[in-house]
């Protein structure tokens, strides 16, 4: 009798283990990004693979978010533990990366900000309750841009990418990490690196390169001297990358993010700088109607020149320096107004006896997507006009 009660808890455990596991696993898998959008920017190939099924499910995570000004923006990070915790801490943690990232904050401002959301949930954690998985993650975030073929990233306490450019050259980051989430201490710093069309930067988990027999040194030296391979096809490195990885069961989740770079030719982008005078508006409009018959697309004619001009309009009202009109011709068509003034522009519902403020009303009804991004000089608006 006693046997058959072991025997019935024994069966009971190890259906309720499964059934977590199962859990955590499909968990997991539905908040990794199932098919990434296609970017100009780059070239992308990724490969997750979670731990042994008798450890049970990390909390690696990584994502590919498209950008204003035709950038993309990527990240990578890892949740400490198993389990479902762990998969559901990931899945808050990616969603508020997002949510950052599309306030177009450069990566060392979104990692103090999640830091900061890290440690008051900890604290409210502290009295009593369950430990926040979130304490102690890792993370990196990247924003790259194609037009200048400038990459800047920060880490919050995860290893560095490693870039190969298009020479085959290969180096680790000078990325010196910052703390992980939550634990404060020195502020998160941004690293700035031109990255020549073609180069190659992997971001990843310390599964692909730490196991209980290898050292993490040495696994990044595997993962190096895979990248000198670099003309080769992504998908055909991420399978070099992960056979390298020694037989057996892993005791974390193993997820690497391979990026190969493109940069946007200068017969897709046009600047002009304006001085801040009313007349320029005009100029502004005639220089529009100009690149887009270039380009083909006198179709947007009409629609663009209006949003140049409310956008140079407003630009010039308010700074007090030249403002910078650019126009990208990418999957959809980019205008782009800078100025020297920190202040952002507010969409608001215009009175009848109101003689302004349906400038970016109109703005926004015409474009796909508009928004505002500050600048170390300033602020840029942005929208976005869909091309037939």
């Amino acid at each position: 009798m006693e046997l058959a009660e072991r025997a019935a808890v024994g069966i009971d455990n190890a259906r309720r283990y499964t059934s977590q596991h199962a859990a955590a696993l499909v968990l997991q898998r539905s908040l990794l990004p199932q098919h990434l959008p296609e970017q100009s920017a780059v070239d992308v190939a990724y490969r997750y693979l979670p731990a042994d099924s008798r450890v049970g499910v990390g909390g690696d995570w990584f994502d590919v978010i498209p950008l204003s000004g035709a950038r993309v923006g990527l990240t990578v990070g890892d949740v400490v533990g198993h389990g479902v915790h762990a998969a559901a801490t990931m899945g808050r943690l990616r969603a508020t990366v997002r949510t950052l990232a599309l306030l177009d904050l450069d990566p060392a401002e979104l990692l103090t900000r999640l830091d900061d959301l890290v440690a008051q949930d900890s604290d409210s954690h502290a009295e009593g309750g369950p430990i926040d998985e979130a304490l102690g993650v890792t993370c990196l975030y990247a924003i790259y841009d194609p037009v200048s073929s400038r990459c800047v990233w920060a880490s919050a306490g995860h290893p560095p990418p490693i870039v190969a450019d298009a020479s085959g050259s290969v180096a680790l980051s000078a990325l010196a990490p910052g703390p992980p989430l939550g634990l404060g201490g020195l502020p998160y710093e941004n690293v700035e690196l031109n990255l020549s069309s073609g180069s190659v930067v992997a971001f990843f988990t310390d599964g692909v390169v730490e196991d209980r027999r290898t050292d993490i040194d040495i696994g990044i030296d595997r993962l190096a001297q895979v990248l000198t391979w670099q003309r080769c096809p992504l998908e055909e490195l991420c399978d070099r990358a992960l056979s390298d990885m020694p037989p057996g069961p892993q005791a974390d989740d193993a997820t690497l993010l391979l990026v190969r770079t493109r940069r946007l030719g200068a017969d897709h982008v046009a600047d002009l700088e304006l001085p801040p005078e009313p007349t320029m508006v005009a100029h502004a409009r005639t220089l529009t109607e100009r690149q887009l018959a270039i380009w083909g697309l006198s179709e947007l004619s009409f629609t663009a020149s209006l949003v140049v001009s409310e956008l140079v309009t407003n630009g010039i009202r308010y700074a007090t320096g030249p403002v910078m009109l650019r126009l990208i011709r990418d999957r959809c068509l980019l205008c782009e107004v800078s100025d020297n003034a920190h202040t952002a522009p507010h969409l608001r519902r215009a009175r009848r006896d109101d003689e302004g403020g349906r400038g970016l009303f109109l703005v926004a009804q015409v474009s796909q997507r508009w928004g505002t991004r500050y600048t170390s000089s300033g602020k840029t608006i942005w929208a976005e006009l869909a091309i037939p």
